[in-house]
């Protein structure tokens, strides 16, 4: 409990320390635009979320969120330098400095949002874990599971998750835990576990990478809550707001039919929801630092929250997962954002 205690007092104390050091810079805005580039912290390669092609070129839903502040700031979404981080690095990384924010498919909780020195600046896709196993073990539900080996990664939720589902359903199971991602996958498919366990849109991904996908099935139970989403440091609340007013300013552009292909034309628009987003009224931009076309710029170059998720994750990518929780809260699902105004 002393070690666990000392670790979180000496992430805060580092946390303090890059935020003393950011002010005295004059704030993460002023330092993006003084080198040129937004350093992102995202994952190390997850179908869908962040992963990088054979010429190293990065894509996914939440690259696509570093390439929309981007585009915010310089109307370019190519300024974006992609720092690939491990679940045990992750936060470390972003506490130092090292990356301006992580988008990398973290699940907001409690005592990372309150003893790490950090703020989630909103929920770009609603998860929760669930288990994939092979479809000759005969297994249906996760309930059937009892006396199972599962495969999963340290440094996660998974590990705490599993455990509270197992306790509260009564039954034995033996955790195999790896450092890495790829090593728990490789481990699942030479059948060193029974079961795999992470995120639901992690499982999708990672059966894409086995060998015979058909011979997995996901099982239907979700256990928890993962809402999943960017983090900034403590301390910089200017940083803060731009980071999740860039996805709130993708998902208002959904929501009033603003879309990659017809953002220049609705700058024509006499709708004022569509005026104050695009910035041909108020000076919206102004407030966080950026021009009033900022909201514009990412539209033209990255499309809405809609476009990116049917992109990557969606009917137009290799996982096509259902909109589900993530379809807009006009249409039955959880996302939502603040107006401009």
């Amino acid at each position: 409990m002393k070690k666990v205690m000392r670790a979180a007092l000496l992430a805060a104390m580092g946390a303090c320390v890059a935020g003393s050091a950011l002010a005295q810079g004059g704030g993460t805005l002023a330092q993006v635009k003084g080198k040129g580039t937004v350093t992102c912290g995202v994952g190390p390669g997850l179908a869908g979320f962040g992963i990088p092609d054979a010429q190293g070129n990065w894509s996914g839903l939440d690259v696509d969120l570093c390439r929309a502040i981007a585009a915010a700031i310089f109307d370019d979404p190519a300024k974006v330098k992609f720092v690939p981080l491990s679940a045990k690095d992750r936060f470390t990384a972003l506490q130092s400095g090292e990356v301006d924010l992580l988008s990398r498919n973290t699940t907001w909780t409690m005592s990372r949002d309150t003893s790490l020195g950090l703020n989630f600046a909103g929920i770009n896709y609603y998860d929760g874990q669930g288990f994939m196993v092979r479809k000759k073990l005969g297994i249906d539900s996760a309930l059937k599971l009892a006396g199972a080996s599962i495969c999963t990664q340290q440094g996660t939720t998974t590990e705490l998750n599993l455990a509270d589902y197992f306790r509260n359903n009564k039954m034995k199971y033996e955790v195999v835990a790896f450092a890495s991602n790829d090593e728990t996958v490789k481990a699942y498919e030479s059948g060193r576990c029974d079961a795999f366990t992470t995120d639901a849109s992690g499982l999708y991904a990672e059966r894409l990478k086995l060998s015979d996908q058909s011979e997995h099935i996901v099982l239907p139970e979700i256990i928890s809550k993962e809402p999943l989403g960017p983090v900034v440091r403590h301390g910089d609340d200017a940083w803060l707001d731009i980071v999740k007013w860039t996805h709130f300013a993708m998902l208002n552009a959904e929501e009033l039919g603003v879309t990659k292909a017809n953002a220049a034309e609705m700058l024509k628009s006499e709708n004022p929801e569509i005026k104050r987003l695009l910035g041909t009224e108020g000076k919206f931009g102004e407030a966080v630092g950026l021009s009033n076309d900022w909201a514009y710029r990412i539209v033209k170059h990255m499309g809405n929250y809609g476009e990116s998720f049917e992109r990557n994750v969606g009917a137009g990518s290799m996982l096509k997962i259902s909109r589900g929780q993530n379809a807009l809260w006009t249409k039955g699902g959880l996302q939502y954002a603040p107006p401009i105004r």
